[in-house]
């Protein structure tokens, strides 16, 4: 089995496919799959132990205490059998995407596999790839598959629960209040409905500006976010999951 493992600033996902599973149609169709939050990540070597993984692709954000721990939890797991492991980053070029960052290598892993993953499943057309998480960035993706580069901006949870600390007398919000009339009638729901709107203008921004460009394309929200801002989205999209994971399968189904 093909371990994939992508470790973020809060959660660490990982799903389990064939190492000789090939084509566009297996991407995302995973054996097993699941996701533990960082205090939890030693359980996954009784989740893994027993896979018969003989190779594993990492993207970690998550710095090197991190890394540090996965390769603990990886030991437990594979004990002293000989598995390649190999710590996925960014370059120039890679599964198709062309890295237009001025220094190709400053790009976040992340970012540069969620780009491979959204190209992989939508070859040929222009894309806006937003993943909504503790950030949120919104990429650019030419139909030729060239990475222009995107936007950070603060996730949906930061936004909320700075204004909550850092304003006087406003309380900690709720990240997932039904936010049904976009002018709020109480302090926790204009919160929460401005910093909504605040992620789908810069989402719906980036969509106008790379379709001017680039004529028609396709909108993909990730993350665990990316169903709160959906329904605020002025603009078509679509929702996938595990964009990273998909990415990172691509890229191994080239080497």
């Amino acid at each position: 089995m093909l371990l994939l493992i992508d470790a973020g600033n809060t959660r660490v996902k990982w799903a389990l496919v064939p190492n000789s599973a090939r084509g566009a149609d297996v991407l995302g169709r995973w054996t097993e799959s699941g996701m533990v939050e960082h205090a939890q990540l030693r359980q996954l070597s009784c989740a893994w132990r027993a896979r018969k993984i003989v190779r594993v692709l990492i993207s970690n954000v998550a710095g090197q205490a991190m890394r540090d721990a996965l390769e603990q939890t990886m030991l437990g797991a594979l004990g002293m059998h000989p598995v390649p492991v190999e710590w996925f980053a960014s370059a120039a070029v890679m599964a198709g995407v062309r890295n237009n960052y001025r220094n190709p290598q400053q790009l976040g892993c992340d970012r540069f596999a969620s780009a491979i993953g959204a190209h992989a499943l939508y070859p040929a057309r222009p894309l806006i790839v937003a993943t909504c998480g503790t950030a949120t960035t919104v990429d650019a993706i030419t139909a030729e598959g060239v990475f222009l580069g995107g936007m950070i901006l603060p996730g949906l949870g930061l936004m909320a629960s700075s204004l909550a600390k850092n304003t006087a007398q406003l309380p900690q919000v709720a990240q997932d209040l039904d936010i049904a009339e976009p002018f709020a009638d109480h302090t926790d729901a204009a919160i929460v409905s401005g910093c909504l709107a605040a992620q789908a203008g810069a989402i719906e921004r980036a969509v106008g500006a790379h379709e001017r460009r680039h004529g028609s394309l396709q909108c993909i929200l990730s993350g665990g976010a990316a169903a709160l801002i959906a329904p605020h989205l002025a603009v078509p999209h679509v929702q996938v999951d595990n964009l990273v994971l998909i990415g990172l399968h691509a890229v191994a189904m080239q080497q």
